[in-house]
């Protein structure tokens, strides 16, 4: 799908590759309680990464809960703006609704205290909504987009549990022990429990849990812990697999509403998407749960059609301490899970390792 601005503060388009290393080297949130081990057929963690592979849930209608406990500052925001954006999933705990109806509708919703912001996916039509800010963006999609989550939001973070276990398989490999552990209840639901945990010890992270649906192998709840912390959870605590009413995918903005057209042949935000031919692929140094991405941040991740876009990062550059070497200066967010280096000469390094081995990495 388009990855859109929603109105979002562009300061935090970093955030993106922030939440890849995050989530594929593990993550998602609260469970819900057990009275007693429900009583699941035995099976392995290969044929659940299999079983993960093949859900076929046509219909779907739930509440997700997530929380994000990723050692981030406070972001300087913009006036009006409150937790019912999609950037309030960098920190804190947030509900969403999510409706899925086959064979392409898919519809998220972020509940806030002053109103909710929603990504509706109908057919070829793709909506983001803000009730907050009052407005609405539009793009088209392809005609064979199946009855997936919608689309990238602002901090690229997983609304779902679907979005999260998808980025926490991709870790699943060489680097990455796997096992069964007791089953559990999520919403009501009996699961199993698969858990990842890294084989290099040099990783922040110390394992990833998915609890998968013992009869439609959904993935119903996501937790990444660094030791014993919670730093990232997605779950479902009420899921229905019933059709949704087909007008929840129907959006019309209402009288007033400041609408932007977004099309992949316009002179606009989708024509500036980098591509290959036009932007440096990130370079990976490790592998695994200790791999360091670094990119080239460009000139749309530190400025934008939002005014004081570039203010905005620069105030929140500001509030992180200053860090230098052979690799040259920057400055140094180093979270609960994670380490990102905003260097001065334009580029972002980011892991879930320590500091020294991000700094190896900017010298290599």
């Amino acid at each position: 799908m388009f990855g859109m601005r929603t109105g979002s503060r562009p300061v935090l388009r970093w955030a993106a590759p922030l939440a890849v290393i995050m989530v594929v080297a593990a993550s998602g949130l609260m469970t819900s309680t057990a009275i007693a081990e429900p009583k699941l057929p035995p099976t392995t963690p290969e044929q659940l990464l299999v079983d993960l592979q093949n859900v076929s849930v046509e219909h779907l209608l739930g509440t997700v809960e997530q929380e994000a406990n990723l050692g981030i500052p406070a972001i300087p925001a913009q006036s009006g703006s409150d937790n019912s954006e999609f950037n309030s999933l960098l920190t804190g705990k947030n509900r969403l609704g999510v409706w899925l109806s086959d064979p392409n509708k898919a519809r998220v919703a972020l509940y806030g205290d002053l109103g909710e912001s929603d990504v509706i996916t109908n057919g070829t039509d793709l909506w983001t909504w803000s009730s907050q800010q009052n407005k609405a963006t539009h793009a088209t999609v392809p005609e064979d987009t199946g009855p997936q989550t919608p689309g990238p939001t602002p901090s690229d973070l997983p609304k779902t549990p679907q979005e999260a276990a998808q980025r926490v398989l991709q870790a699943v490999g060489p680097t990455t022990d796997l096992s069964v552990d007791s089953a559990v209840t999520v919403a009501g639901r009996p699961a199993y429990d698969l858990v990842l945990r890294p084989r290099d010890q040099g990783s922040l992270l110390s394992e990833a849990r998915l609890a998968v649906d013992g009869d439609t192998h959904l993935p119903l709840k996501v937790e990444v812990f660094a030791g014993d912390t919670s730093v990232f959870r997605v779950s479902y605590t009420e899921i229905d697999f019933a059709q949704p009413d087909a007008k929840l995918f129907t959006f019309t903005p209402p009288p007033g509403a400041e609408v932007t057209e977004v099309s992949p042949k316009a002179d606009g935000e989708e024509s500036k998407r980098p591509t290959p031919d036009s932007a440096h692929e990130p370079k990976v140094v490790g592998e695994g749960w200790t791999s360091v991405v670094i990119r080239e941040m460009s000139a749309e991740d530190s400025s934008g059609s939002s005014p004081g876009a570039d203010d905005q990062l620069q105030a929140f550059l500001q509030q992180l301490p200053t860090v230098s070497g052979s690799w040259g200066s920057g400055r140094l967010l180093a979270g609960t899970a994670f380490t990102a280096v905003f260097t001065d000469d334009g580029r972002l390094a980011i892991g879930s390792v320590a500091p020294d081995v991000v700094y190896a990495a900017l010298e290599k």
